[in-house]
């Protein structure tokens, strides 16, 4: 069976029958993208415990909001990584040990899972989302709504993505969730789906939140999961995730 936690952001706790996987977590203070706080940053309404007996970091991008310096210096230097290439050098630098760079198209193991890094969003260097397959269950996920166009339509257990499409002006969407859920429901054929980055009680400040605009709903998109069924199978479970909360995902969701 798989287990996912969420932590709200990008931060999730996955579990595939022990085998636990913390992913893009952000546990503790202030987050801040350069040049500094006037132009962006997020504060969490309460700490996260660092989860125990951790197998896994899981890194797909090496921006703060994936790779948070703060959070990442809690855990166990000594604890696997596999990443992104620039989130396995924000690693480095910060003393883990065992860390592991996949491009994608690259596959990594660790124990019973394969992990499989796909291309993600293009920010502005291309960074990852992944295919993880273990005997307890199959799942996918990707921050930014980026679809790498080579992974197979094979069915999957889930699918771990954005549903709302955030938006700039003049640089336009750089979390496409509403856009890519159709593609992710065709190819993949999830039991579940799980929405993602702009959820939890996540606060956000500075110049950039005012310009910034959101297109869909978490209401809309358990809409069009449930109308996306091919025909003869049963709809996905949609789960807005409640942080804290733990989801069995397989082998029945």
């Amino acid at each position: 069976m798989i287990s996912a936690t969420y932590f709200g952001a990008n931060g999730w706790l996955l579990d595939f029958a022990g085998l636990r996987v913390l992913v893009d977590p952000w546990l503790c203070g202030e987050l801040v993208f350069p040049p500094g706080r006037w132009l962006f940053s997020g504060s969490l309404p309460h700490p996260w415990p660092v989860p125990e007996a951790l197998d896994l970091l899981l890194l797909t991008q090496g921006l703060p909001d994936h790779c948070h310096p703060p959070s990442l210096t809690l855990l166990d230097p000594e604890l696997p990584v596999v990443g992104s290439a620039s989130a396995a050098r924000r690693v480095r630098q910060l003393g883990f040990r065992n860390v592991t760079a996949l491009a994608p198209g690259e596959t990594h193991r660790l124990g019973a899972l394969r992990i499989r890094a796909t291309a993600g969003a293009p920010v502005p260097q291309v960074e990852n989302g992944y295919r993880l397959d273990h005997p307890a269950g199959s799942l996918y996920l990707e921050p930014h709504g980026f679809l790498d166009p080579d992974l197979p339509p094979d069915p999957l257990d889930a699918v771990i993505t954005p549903v709302v499409d955030l938006a700039l002006p003049v640089a336009g969407a750089f979390v496409r969730g509403r856009q890519v859920l159709p593609q992710l429901l065709e190819r993949f054929q999830p039991a579940a789906v799980l929405a993602s980055t702009a959820g939890g009680d996540v606060r956000f400040a500075g110049l950039l939140t005012h310009a910034l605009r959101q297109v869909g709903s978490s209401e809309q998109a358990a809409s069009l999961a449930t109308a996306g069924a091919a025909p003869g199978q049963a709809p996905p479970r949609f789960i807005d995730p409640v942080p804290g909360e733990t989801y069995r995902l397989a082998p029945s969701a």
